[in-house]
């Protein structure tokens, strides 16, 4: 079973719930309609990995806020990558499939450290550089659905483990990218970096 680590210490996920469609700007990027309910889809613990590969020309990054779950709440935050293969998955939308083949592939989930969340959720915004450029930014505001609604919509209908993640849905900027790119993703509260991880595809 794959780990993160929360406060220098190995957590095992039993799975990582994502939500799609929450920053309005990206899903116009994308040309989709605004979902009337959360969409939630999850990926398994062996898509979680800290190193980013290079897949094929069709795959999409998307940087996220991400939280990790402890007896049923949020206890940590880090930052992710949620990794996409775009053509497969514009194929099983058009025919009303789901998404897993595209979205729950071994190495999907580029996952960061966790530390401990000590600071208000309502402080929070992220930021993605690509080989220095800022690509990716987002902030409490800006969510659609904010967390403390995703953490209770999900735990409606699913069992939270301790360790699983949370990741909280992706903002404008999403992209393919290529070998040799170097990306670095920050969770930050009032402009301080919480957390950070780097990765070299």
């Amino acid at each position: 079973m794959k780990s993160v680590v929360y406060n220098g210490d190995k957590v095992t996920p039993s799975k990582v719930v994502c939500i799609g469609r929450n920053y309005v700007e990206h899903i116009e990027e994308l040309d989709n309609e605004i979902p009337e309910n959360m969409v939630v889809f999850n990926k398994p613990n062996s898509a979680i990995t800290d190193e980013l590969n290079y897949y094929s020309k069709d795959c999409r990054f998307e940087g996220e806020i991400c939280f990790l779950i402890m007896s049923g709440k949020i206890a940590g935050v880090g930052f992710g990558l949620d990794l996409t293969y775009a053509d497969v998955q514009n194929r099983l939308k058009a025919k009303g499939l789901p998404w897993e083949r595209a979205k729950a592939f071994n190495g999907s989930a580029i996952l960061s450290e966790f530390v401990s969340l000590d600071v208000s959720l309502e402080s929070l915004e992220m930021k993605l550089y690509r080989n220095d450029e800022l690509v990716q930014f987002a902030n409490y505001d800006l969510m659609m659905y904010k967390p403390l609604t995703m953490v209770d919509e999900i735990a409606s209908f699913m069992s939270f483990e301790d360790g699983d993640i949370v990741m909280s849905g992706t903002p404008k900027g999403v992209s393919t990218y290529k070998k040799s790119d170097k990306f670095v993703g920050q969770v930050l509260s009032d402009g301080k970096i919480l957390v950070e991880g780097d990765w070299e595809v």
